[in-house]
């Protein structure tokens, strides 16, 4: 499970005791918080992981932490716990960023499942990131011209239509393409094109 890494934050000791046994058992390490203000004065040198939370803490809520969380740009992959009257809490912490909730009380299997998708949320998010920020740096090795010439196949044209845009010929557009695709580590339009997007050329 990712860095097998759970912080549990909840106002019952015996909910924070009983959770950590249950991990404990599946080699899950914790670490263990009775309110929401403990968790964030804590927060600094807490390593990475999943964050189990419950919705009905003291004076901060649950939702409201992770909206603090937000607010400090802290992503973190998140499951609430919740009881069998506070599920559109439990909606509402989800479109916060929640991936999941779980209902008190709840099983071995459950708990397990339920931080095994959240952490798996938290590898692909990372990856995509990194993708992202990967083709963003190739695209700036781009000249000006590529750049465009990379825009228009984006955009679905040809190059004889690029060529029309930019007033040159197609020879010229195609040696422009053949650069940039060395640049940019392809060897297809597919992933020409995949770059691109990833950079988010669509939205210049």
């Amino acid at each position: 499970m990712g860095e097998r890494r759970v912080h549990i934050v909840d106002d019952d000791p015996m909910i924070r005791k009983s959770v950590a046994f249950m991990l404990a058992t599946e080699d899950i390490e914790t670490t263990q918080h009775d309110c929401a203000e403990a968790f964030l004065v804590a927060l600094p040198d807490l390593p990475e992981g999943c964050l189990l939370l419950d919705l009905r803490l003291g004076e901060t809520s649950g939702l409201e932490l992770q909206r603090q969380l937000h607010e400090m740009g802290r992503q973190m992959p998140v499951v609430v716990m919740t009881g069998h009257g506070d599920v559109p809490t439990a909606v509402a912490a989800m479109k916060e960023g929640a991936v999941d909730y779980i209902q008190k009380p709840f099983t071995k299997t459950q708990v397990i499942t339920a931080l095994q998708q959240a952490c798996n949320r938290m590898v692909e998010e990372t990856r995509s990131d990194t993708e992202r920020e990967n083709a963003r740096r190739l695209l700036k090795q781009l000249s000006p011209r590529e750049h465009q010439v990379v825009a228009g196949l984006a955009h679905g044209k040809p190059n004889k239509n690029i060529a029309f845009d930019l007033g040159i010929s197609p020879r010229t557009v195609e040696i422009h393409r053949a650069n940039a695709m060395k640049k940019l580590e392809v060897r297809t339009l597919p992933d020409l094109l995949h770059v691109a997007f990833l950079a988010g050329i669509m939205d210049e």
